[in-house]
């Protein structure tokens, strides 16, 4: 999504996307421009939010006399047109193969997604092999005009061989370069929440040891970023009370605060807790005490929701490149979010079927592959192949690795091996002005989800985490025994697996009968 903002007296730039979205035809551009020009006289500036990208005038110049050299009828082209920016539109949101082929069989899926009919299909896949063959037929003109982010590259031959050559390669120019991602170029990868100096240089000190103590420990970031928030929100609960000066009492009363006046839940509370005790032993240095009469926040029952298979199908179907084939990997090997997310080319034993998790706690565990989607697993590596060597190509800094790996191993960045199997878009300027690779955003895909969800019309709450659960709640159904799902889910405690028992009703081996049944 862009931001375009027409300022008055360019009222053709807005006719020509009116033009080439098929909203108006040709032959009324007088009238319309007149009105635009009326418009943008009363309206001197207008922002409008546009959801693709205008085809520069010389590429759609001649496409437009191309298709007409080619007995395509006037009205037809307002839908040749029309799946031309489509195409190139879903080009530059997604990173799609190399081959024109793969990536026109791409589109026509997504366009089958959206309800379009075989016909529909079949004019935008014609639609596009037109403009391929404009562009083997223009060995001469060199098309570096730029497609919004995108760039037209030169042809290569005038061969069939070469079709591949014949894409909108996705160069990233050095004004975006310099920019983050949507989300401002902070990631994961940011410790904020220790760092910002308060009005009290004590409490920053002794936030500065409790956070080089979570380091020491090889904590994740989401623990650092949660214990330093919540010893803030203490700070500024005891408005500034020197951290020499806390006792037991202090900790008492804000707990008390939480459970009566916040009414958090009994997860939240315990969250507070442990933070605050962190900070006590590992911050100031010394024993927490304990804490009695401490109203808590009763802990309920918790039963997952789940979906069934019907569910699952429903979603995926609403769901687009790549989002589809990330919820696959969520429920196909039963990962929590980030376990998905964060998974490398390395993680991948295509040998065995192998998957290898890493999972919370720096605890691993491996999982086998779906067999279902083995050839969209090998596709997205050729995928993230062909985008690893274009990165490489523009000098990107590598991708971002944990702890001191990168110290360790310096070319490690830009290996292949350590690259996101689910990149995002776009390059992330890190804090030092390095333009790295980040995975693709857990917002970017609950966003889809949200959406996909509601398309489906499916009737309950679902998140991501919830393909997990119906990953061992299907198991279960199938008869696997609950101690195979632990392993296979990483849990820790067999107690923590047993939660999914009473989501369906399970009928295993080991269900016990009544001896007069026997």
């Amino acid at each position: 999504m862009k931001y375009v903002v027409l300022i008055w007296p360019t009222p053709l730039v807005s006719l020509r996307y009116l033009v080439q979205s098929g909203c108006v035809e040709a032959g009324k551009k007088t009238i319309l421009s007149l009105y635009l020009w009326i418009l943008f006289t009363s309206i001197p500036t207008i922002v409008k939010r546009v959801a693709m990208f205008l085809i520069p005038n010389e590429v759609f110049t001649r496409y437009c006399m191309y298709i007409g050299k080619r007995g395509i009828s006037a009205i037809d082209q307002v839908q040749y047109k029309k799946w031309l920016r489509y195409y190139l539109d879903f080009c530059d949101k997604y990173p799609v193969p190399a081959a024109n082929s793969d990536r026109v069989r791409l589109f026509c899926e997504k366009l089958q997604e959206k309800k379009q009919s075989k016909a529909q299909r079949e004019q935008a896949a014609h639609a596009i092999s037109l403009y391929f063959e404009m562009i083997r037929h223009d060995k001469a003109t060199s098309l570096q005009a730029t497609v919004s982010r995108n760039e037209v590259p030169e042809t290569k031959a005038d061969s069939p061989e070469n079709d591949s050559d014949l894409q909108i390669a996705p160069k990233l120019q050095s004004a975006q370069l310099q920019q983050s991602s949507s989300r401002s170029g902070s990631s994961q990868y940011t410790e904020a929440g220790y760092q910002e100096k308060s009005r009290s240089p004590e409490w920053d000190a002794v936030l500065a040891a409790m956070a080089a103590e979570i380091k020491v420990r090889h904590y994740s970031r989401k623990t650092l970023k949660t214990y330093a928030n919540w010893s803030r929100l203490f700070q500024r609960f005891l408005k500034d009370k020197s951290p020499q000066e806390l006792t037991t009492a202090d900790v008492k009363e804000y707990m008390t605060y939480l459970a009566v006046k916040c009414n958090v839940a009994a997860s939240t509370q315990n969250q507070a807790f442990n933070s605050l005790l962190f900070f006590f032993r590992h911050g100031l240095k010394r024993e927490f005490g304990e804490l009695r009469d401490v109203p808590r926040a009763k802990k309920s029952l918790y039963i997952p929701a789940v979906l069934s298979r019907v569910e699952i199908d429903a979603i995926l179907k609403e769901l687009s490149y790549p989002y589809n084939l990330v919820v696959k990997v969520l429920f196909g090997c039963g990962l929590r979010l980030f376990e998905g997310l964060q998974l490398r080319v390395k993680d991948f034993n295509f040998d065995v079927n192998i998957l290898t998790v890493h999972g919370k706690g720096k605890k691993d565990r491996t999982v086998p592959l779906p067999e279902s989607i083995l050839a969209e697993l090998k596709a997205q590596i050729n995928v993230i192949s062909e985008l690893h060597d274009r990165d490489i190509a523009e000098g990107y800094d590598g991708v971002f690795l944990d702890d001191a790996v990168e110290a360790k191993y310096p070319k490690a960045p830009k290996e292949f091996i350590h690259q996101w199997f689910f990149p995002m878009k776009t390059l992330t300027v890190a804090e030092n002005g390095e333009r790295r690779r980040y995975h693709l955003h857990e917002s970017d895909l609950q966003k889809a989800l949200y959406y996909a969800v509601r398309r489906a019309k499916i009737p309950k709450k679902v998140t991501s985490h919830i393909f997990r659960h119906s990953f061992a709640t299907h198991l279960l159904q199938a008869g696997y025994d609950i101690r195979v799902i632990q392993n296979l889910l990483g849990h820790s405690s067999l107690k923590t697996t047993m939660i999914y028992t009473h989501c369906v009703p399970v009928r295993t081996v080991k269900e016990p009968k009544s001896p007069l049944d026997l």
